[in-house]
């Protein structure tokens, strides 16, 4: 399988990631896809943690076109990310990995809470730990969360795991002319604005020497080659 050279790592999905074909909604095939290639990495012996979003479910920015206080629609899009990480879940645990749900919303009846040295106990003993309900807190978003809980459990690196193979100038999908980065410092991607992540996740990620990898989830092989230290996508570090 090759040699690892990340053995602690933090995914982080955006919640589209496990959406139906109109962009909402959770899907089961989907779902299932997402923990295969979770169940991959896994087998090689690395520890997994996973941050999901929660933008197939609901966008807080939709609730404040209509006038809604930020703060709760913040809090309605931390609850939809525990409905996510309940689905990947289950995916994972149908294909045997065995998995924990935390929230940094206190929801006993369905997840633990979030407490550092029990996620970090449960990667030791091989499960598969995701982290839901953002970082507990509004204004906050999943990406920051996702660098939040990388930096507090010692992973190695950070995985920004997207629909495109890397960091670019500008949308790829728009301009056909568009500059793939392979390597980008964190300073570089703050003041190009490239919105990789947003400002404060990079920043905690910078504060913290944390490399940030941005890769094509849905090929095959790119999780796996992030893992072993090949060149895929784009790597943002000092």
């Amino acid at each position: 399988m090759g040699q690892v050279k990340y053995h602690r790592v933090v995914i982080k999905l955006s919640g589209e990631a496990l959406a139906e074909e109109e962009g909402a909604g959770i899907d089961p095939q989907r779902a299932s896809n997402i923990a295969q290639r979770v169940s991959d990495i896994h087998a090689m012996g690395v520890d997994v943690g996973i941050v999901i979003g929660a933008g197939n479910l609901w966008r807080g920015r939709e609730g404040l076109k209509w006038g809604m206080d930020r703060a709760t629609a913040d809090y309605m899009g931390m609850l939809a990310t525990v409905m996510n990480a309940l689905a990947l879940m289950d995916a994972l645990e149908r294909i045997n990995v065995p998995t924990r749900v935390q929230s940094a919303i206190e929801m006993r009846a369905v997840a633990e809470p979030y407490i550092r040295r029990r996620a970090m106990r449960h990667m030791e003993k091989g499960r598969v730990v995701i982290f839901g309900g953002g970082t507990g807190n509004p204004f906050f978003s999943t990406d920051t969360a996702a660098a939040l809980r990388a930096a507090d459990i010692g992973a190695d690196a950070l995985i920004k795991a997207t629909k495109v193979d890397g960091v670019y100038d500008s949308d790829p999908k728009q301009n056909h002319g568009a500059k793939k980065f392979d390597k980008l410092t964190y300073i570089e991607a703050l003041n190009l604005r490239l919105e990789v992540m947003d400002s404060t996740a990079l920043s905690l990620c910078m504060e913290n020497k944390l490399p940030i990898m941005v890769l094509n989830l849905w090929d095959n092989e790119a999780l796996m080659k992030a893992i072993q230290g090949k060149n895929v996508g784009t790597i943002i570090t000092e």
